[in-house]
């Protein structure tokens, strides 16, 4: 296990490195979030590919982290194309100013390694060793997972969609599934993590992947999702009757 651990880490480190130097040529820090899916599908499928045993749970795990990752990659970069740098980064780099190059190595992308490293202990898990048969967890946690990753598909496709109309711009996107959640594609985030925690629970060592759901889901609550977004909101009356009647997280129905 403590070799699937040091491949991991030394295989992410690897990813984000180039990934960093790409953004140094050219000048966008923001390029990380489309490759972060991308790192999740490369650590996968290099321990599915060098592993002797073609278990039916590796299996599983690679093609659903495979369809995950091309899926969130290919929305980020088609909804980035053409576009500046995210505000979140472009505020750092104003920040940081000359410095910028080094210190975005560190605070952005290492960082980012870290966390992608124990959001992927489920993957490591079931790659280590996963046994010959799927059991009931296994099917609980493609339901689950299944249930997230059509919330977010859906839901970044809508909210895609209403942007690209310029009759919407000013105006809160409280359509289809955002009626109900005013992050719903954070929501299905949160499901595809606890569904691959609890597909894990068939495999060796299985309880450390509780650390991927629990930090997964604090980071999109309580800071890079929930909280960081809505504070852009702070003062628009129209998104605060928004907040008012629409769940913040979890799917139901608007208050009337």
């Amino acid at each position: 296990m403590t070799q699937v651990f040091i491949t991991s880490a030394i295989l992410i480190v690897i990813t984000m490195t180039i990934v960093w130097i790409f953004s140094l040529i050219t000048k966008m820090m923001s390029i990380v979030d489309g490759f972060w899916g991308l790192g999740f599908i490369g650590v996968t499928l290099y321990h599915f590919f060098s592993g002797l045993d073609m278990e039916p749970r590796r299996f599983l795990v690679s093609y659903l982290v495979t369809l995950w990752g091309l899926r969130l990659a290919g929305h980020i970069f088609y909804r980035n194309h053409g576009h500046a740098e995210d505000p979140r980064y472009a505020a750092w780099r104003k920040d940081w100013g000359i410095n910028t190059w080094w210190i975005s190595y560190f605070k952005v992308f290492l960082l980012q390694a870290a966390l992608m490293f124990i959001i992927s202990l489920p993957i490591q898990m079931v790659m280590y060793k996963s046994g010959p048969f799927l059991h009931l967890t296994d099917w609980i946690g493609v339901l689950i997972w299944l249930t997230g990753f059509l919330f977010e598909t859906i839901a970044d496709y809508q909210l895609l969609k209403f942007k690209r109309k310029p009759a919407n711009k000013g105006i809160v996107m409280d359509k289809g599934l955002w009626k109900y959640s005013r992050h719903p594609n954070y929501f299905g985030e949160t499901c595809v993590w606890w569904g691959m925690f609890i597909i894990s629970i068939g495999s060796s060592n299985w309880y450390i992947s509780i650390l991927a759901p629990l930090l997964i889901t604090f980071l999109l609550l309580k800071v890079s999702g929930v909280t960081l977004l809505e504070k852009r909101y702070d003062g628009n009356d129209k998104y605060a009757e928004y907040k008012r009647k629409t769940s913040s997280f979890f799917p139901l129905p608007p208050k009337k």
